[in-house]
């Protein structure tokens, strides 16, 4: 069995420094895990609710969307960048309290393009959606001057 802590460590640390944005910060998204091909991150109820209490369908889509997108950056590498082309979500439950816990993993990472599934479970380890997100690739545009 190969030990991925080194791995997973220096995902961490790119993640750390890149920053997940302002919208993941506000929803109390915390990484666990990260790399390329799985993450693991959690993120609370509390504050990410629809009227009724159970936490918002959007709010399932921005953890699978900074999880999905953060992934596909990291495997992009220097000089290049990924945005997102599609994104869909599929709700099977609903979680009223605590935090939801998503795992983000790999299905496709090519040169051009990526696709990550992102499974997010309850506490009690209830599946309340699943989300899938393929990103484009592309090479950094130059900088320009501002003469």
């Amino acid at each position: 069995m190969t030990d991925l802590s080194p791995v997973v460590s220096e995902g961490l640390a790119w993640l750390h420094k890149r920053g997940t944005g302002v919208l993941a910060q506000r929803m109390g998204i915390e990484f666990q895990e990260f790399s390329a091909e799985r993450s693991v991150a959690t993120m609370p109820v509390e504050g990410n609710t629809q009227p009724v209490g159970l936490l918002h369908g959007g709010a399932y889509v921005v953890l699978g969307e900074t999880m999905g997108s953060m992934a596909a950056n990291y495997h992009a590498g220097p000089g290049r960048l990924a945005v997102g082309l599609d994104i869909n979500a599929t709700h099977t439950s609903s979680a009223r309290f605590g935090h939801v816990t998503a795992t983000c993993t790999a299905i496709h990472l090519g040169r051009t393009t990526t696709v990550h599934e992102i499974v997010v479970v309850d506490e009690a380890g209830r599946r309340c959606s699943t989300v899938r997100i393929t990103n484009l690739i592309k090479d950094l545009p130059p900088v320009r001057s501002a003469n």
